[in-house]
């Protein structure tokens, strides 16, 4: 796959934020993006927010710096979901700690990182996606194993 980096530190701070959301609409939001294997993934306007900033106090969760190194990453989501050579595992709950049987990680080029949180047959929704230094932990997770709920057609 050809992951194709941004180069939005090229573009005037006071118009980044506004171009990047304009390209996050017209790349992401106006049709679903199907995956490799036929899921349909939804993207929603509000998800910019979560994955292109990040947090200036990583304990408070504050979210409120602009990301340049995540924005110049957007279209990986995209490619990820694409790639049938991507890495696959199940997702974790922290809070029950356990596996989600709803949640797919997948991750390319050695730690980037996409989850997605699927909603009904062949039907999944953005969770989350970022790059992970210590991408050991998620290496180590179960591999995602296909849920009848979501990919037999009962």
């Amino acid at each position: 796959m050809a992951y194709k980096k941004l180069k939005p530190h090229l573009i005037a701070e006071e118009v980044r934020e506004e171009q990047m959301r304009a390209l996050w609409h017209e790349e992401y939001c106006i049709e679903d993006i199907e995956t490799f294997d036929g899921v349909k993934v939804k993207f929603y306007h509000d998800m910019f927010d979560h994955c292109f900033y990040e947090s200036h106090n990583r304990q408070a969760k504050d979210k409120s710096i602009l990301s340049l190194n995540r924005l110049e990453k957007m279209l990986w989501i995209k490619d990820t979901l694409l790639d049938n050579e991507s890495i696959l595992k199940k997702g974790w709950d922290k809070k029950e700690k356990e596996y989600y049987t709803d949640r797919r990680v997948a991750i390319v080029k050695g730690n980037y990182v996409v989850v997605i949180r699927f909603t009904g047959y062949l039907k999944a929704k953005l969770v989350t996606a970022y790059e992970k230094n210590d991408i050991e932990n998620i290496l180590e997770a179960p591999d995602f194993e296909k849920p009848d709920q979501f990919f037999v057609k009962i």
